[in-house]
């Protein structure tokens, strides 16, 4: 409200200069001065300086001030109460002047307005949910339980949102959510790899749009819809910035800054971070297998312990330069060099049958990656007039590199002592990906007009080669039967146009249409392996390259119920691509009971979806709800087969996990979230999300010599399940804060599994030390060490138990320091950050 009342009497300034305009010709005088913070001792630009004729004869005269808060009024003599002013500060007024001379005002100190500040502060602790008429937009405040915290730890706070215990992020319990960073696909996100998000810090996203009904300005990739993560690029005026600093046990140490220098041509701005962390984990598998008769002819149990090391540095320079006041252009650097370790010990995996325990072994597995990433970016802006007539055109390239060196050592410790496997991995992966895209939007007094076009050009390359012990002659030799080279290439071109408008004062619309052509290209091949042996090696198409051209239409509509309540409809139609480990025909080598393997046969799916949304706010609490149906074709499901065809020394049956394509998948679900702030003190945030999905499909593995006629598996299912979190925040006495955290996952299955409820919580106590300086904050994260995936398989051949640990509880002490940042100014920006919220086109 405060805002609104600020840019109603600038508006009302400007008219009343431009009627005075035509006033009779008198002497005029020159008034002088310069606003500033009174606290920060910073200009204040765009301060507004009144000059309010007490005779009334005559209309308020004034102006605003410039970048260095300094302002040159030209106004009649005569007799003036002079008012200066500025949003969320106090009005100054310098009562009954007369005005027959030039006059200065010399430095004018603005406080902040006590009542505006306790309202900005109010909406600046919480996270807050704007709707728009394709996305949801999460504002984040101060969540306490993510300081010191990654991204992937903010996004397990945001309603619809899931991150599952190996950091798989879902929206609205489906996987294939497609995550974009500032708009479009980036490298920082790891080439749909979500481990990135695991290693940048919480503190540098601003804010987390959930898309789940995408309009045609988005790439249709992603069937769940889309999650725009938008970093922090400050505004504040004059170099200012933060450095934060965390220690925590298990080893969570980090060093991160977030710097910005601001003048009126220019913004640079950097994020750095060095980190360097240890989560261990755990794992239980329990195999059970079966004859033609049911009875158990085969066990394995394997106890598995993980220790892995996250260390690294990652740096984002950017500069934008403002060629004149109505366009820009942005130029950005971003680099991760990473050297990560994943040690992976089965320190008891034994081997029983029918007679009892037959053998036990012991295997470590040292897997590293080392990786280098580089994106280069330019974003250029042309503003062509106030009303949002712009033109938007990106050119983005980025270059990823692997290596993954693997080593494995399994030894046998019952009954006798001996070497059973000792192998060498070489892993490299290649990736390059070049982004050209351009957006035109066109306002038409309510109405607006978009179009653009896209281009998204991925290629990957993946040299495998395993090599293995020979103890006879103390050689390591090249296995060339599963050592391959395998390339593959997504390029994805697309147009859109769309169109909104306003009818009336409570209904809008949006209409998009995107066409979009796919080519998805891949090629195995091997230096010591003809084509043809490969051919006859593998289960899908060594070479093979497919394209899809399909329509993808959106409608979103909004119904305003009054100025604070509405109605939401959209439908989209959307596509998932296989993309990454799903299509990797290269097995894991993490445990040689339990496998997993990409498959390069998948195809897209396809998805057709309805969501209808309400959303109210009142004073102290805002409530939205929506239920949604989806159509699902050709859906990925990741199953789990009896490999006995597997080729292993002692006879060990393998079980393999597999993606493949289903037939059809129908989801329908529902979801209520709400924000309450009953008092300044005290603050409330929650969700719960249902959903019910059934899927019908079958699955024949291809036929081999130990297999001639597999069967028919049906992996037809019915699924129900929920999740929801709560948040509480309480301030203390002594401005100590507060703040829990706890998440529920309810029981849910799949066509083979069925897994247990989950439920986990986060703590957080936060004081600032030196005030608007330097903030502590200690979090301890799953409180009670119970983030844990436990689930039964039962298949027609085998049963399989499992219980899956990604990390285990967590305490950390974060300091954050800040400087040429005081609180009046972070809670401002704040204050003003519903302003500008899309990005990517008008709003509607």
């Amino acid at each position: 409200m405060t805002q609104k009342l600020f840019f109603v009497k600038s508006l009302f300034l400007l008219l009343t200069l431009s009627l005075t305009h035509f006033a009779n010709a008198q002497d005029k005088v020159n008034v002088t001065g310069t606003v500033v913070d009174k606290d920060a001792a910073v200009p204040l630009e765009y301060a507004t300086v009144t000059f309010i004729d007490r005779t009334g004869e005559r209309s308020p005269q004034g102006g605003v001030t410039d970048f260095d808060g300094n302002f040159n009024i030209e106004v009649y003599e005569g007799n003036y109460d002079i008012n200066v002013e500025f949003i969320s500060f106090e009005t100054k007024t310098f009562e009954n002047r007369t005005l027959n001379s030039d006059l200065d005002l010399s430095t004018i100190s603005l406080g902040l307005n006590s009542d505006s500040l306790d309202e900005v502060v109010v909406r600046a602790e919480t996270t807050q949910v704007e709707v728009r008429l394709d996305k949801k937009i999460y504002n984040i405040g101060k969540d306490l339980t993510t300081k010191g915290g990654t991204v992937t730890d903010a996004l397990q706070n945001i309603p619809s949102v899931a991150v599952d215990v190996e950091g798989g992020i879902s929206l609205r319990g489906n996987e294939n959510v497609r995550i974009l960073i500032n708009g479009k696909p980036s490298a920082m996100a790891g080439f749909d790899d979500t481990t990135i998000f695991q290693q940048l810090p919480a503190d540098a996203i601003e804010r987390v749009e959930v898309i789940t009904s995408p309009s045609a300005r988005y790439d249709a990739e992603g069937t769940a819809g889309i999650l725009n993560i938008i970093l922090k690029k400050e505004k504040t005026l004059g170099l200012n910035g933060s450095v934060q600093a965390t220690l925590g046990v298990p080893i969570n140490n980090s060093f991160s800054t977030n710097l910005n220098l601001r003048s009126d041509k220019f913004n640079i701005f950097n994020n750095t971070g060095v980190y360097y962390r240890k989560s261990p984990g755990n794992a239980f598998y329990d195999n059970e297998y079966f004859n033609d008769d049911d009875d158990i002819f085969d066990r394995v149990v394997e106890d598995r312990e993980y220790d892995r090391r996250r260390r690294g540095v990652n740096t984002n320079l950017g500069i934008e330069y403002y060629i004149d006041d109505r366009s820009s252009i942005t130029a950005n650097l971003f680099g991760r060099w990473g050297n990560d370790l994943d040690v992976s010990e089965s320190s008891n995996l034994r081997y029983f049958n029918n007679s009892g325990l037959d053998s036990e072994t012991f295997r470590r597995q040292n897997e590293e990656e080392i990786e280098e990433t580089y994106q280069a970016a330019i974003n250029y802006v042309k503003n062509f007039n106030d009303e949002g007539h712009k033109l938007t055109a990106d050119f983005q390239y980025s270059y990823d590199n692997e290596d993954k060196p693997n080593s494995i050592n399994e030894f046998r410790v019952f009954p006798t002592d001996s070497l059973i496997d000792r192998e060498i991995i070489q892993e490299n992966e290649k990736q390059n990906e070049l982004l050209v895209q351009a957006d035109y939007v066109l306002p038409m007094g309510d109405a607006q007009f978009e179009a653009g076009f896209r281009s998204n050009l991925e290629s990957t390359e993946n040299d495998y080669f395993l090599e293995e012990y020979d103890p006879v002659n103390d050689i390591f030799n090249t296995n060339e039967d599963l050592s391959y080279n395998f390339d593959y290439e997504e390029n994805v071109n697309a147009v859109y146009s769309q169109y909104g408008n306003k009818l009336g004062d409570k209904f809008s619309f949006l209409l998009g249409l995107r066409l979009e052509h796919t080519q998805l290209k891949g090629d195995v091949s091997s230096p010591f392996i003809s084509d043809e042996e490969l051919e006859n090696s593998f289960d899908f198409d060594t070479s093979f390259d497919k394209n899809y051209l399909g329509l993808f239409p959106t409608v979103n509509l909004i119904y305003e119920l009054g100025e604070d309540e509405n109605i939401t409809l959209g439908y989209n139609r959307r596509i998932n691509r296989p993309r990454g480990w799903f299509i990797n025909p290269f097995p894991s080598r993490s445990s040689r009971t339990n496998v997993f393997r990409g498959n390069p046969n998948l195809n897209p799916a396809f998805s057709n979806t309805f969501d209808l949304g309400y959303l109210k706010k009142w004073e102290t609490l805002t409530f939205n709800a929506s239920v949604y149906y989806q159509r699902e074709t050709d859906s990925f499901e990741r199953v789990q087969l009896n490999n006995e065809g597997s080729n292993e020394t002692d006879g060990i049956t393998q079980i393999v996990f597999l993606p493949i394509n289903l037939s059809t998948q129908d989801r329908i679900g529902g979801e209520v979230g709400a924000i309450w702030n009953p008092t300044k003190k005290l603050r409330f945030n929650g969700s719960f999300n249902f959903f019910r999905f059934e899927t019908e499909g079958t699955y024949t593995a291809e036929p081999t010599d130990e297999v001639p006629n597999p069967e028919v598996q049906d992996f037809g299912t019915t699924n129900t399940s929920f999740f929801g979190r709560f948040s509480a925040k309480y301030t203390l006495p002594s401005e100590i804060d507060v703040q829990t955290n706890g998440f529920y996952m309810g029981p849910r299955n799949t066509a083979q599994t069925e897994s247990d409820p989950m439920f986990s919580m986060d703590l957080a106590v936060s004081k600032e030390v030196i005030k608007d300086k330097l903030t502590a904050t200690f979090n301890v994260r799953d409180v009670f060490n119970s983030r844990k995936r436990k689930s039964f398989t039962e298949s027609n051949n085998f049963n399989s138990y499992s219980e899956f640990q990604w990390r285990e509880r967590q305490f950390t002490l974060s300091l954050i320091y800040r400087f040429n940042q005081s609180r009046e100014d972070r809670m401002r920006e704040r204050g003003q950050g519903g302003q500008g919220m899309d990005d990517e086109g008008g709003e509607f």
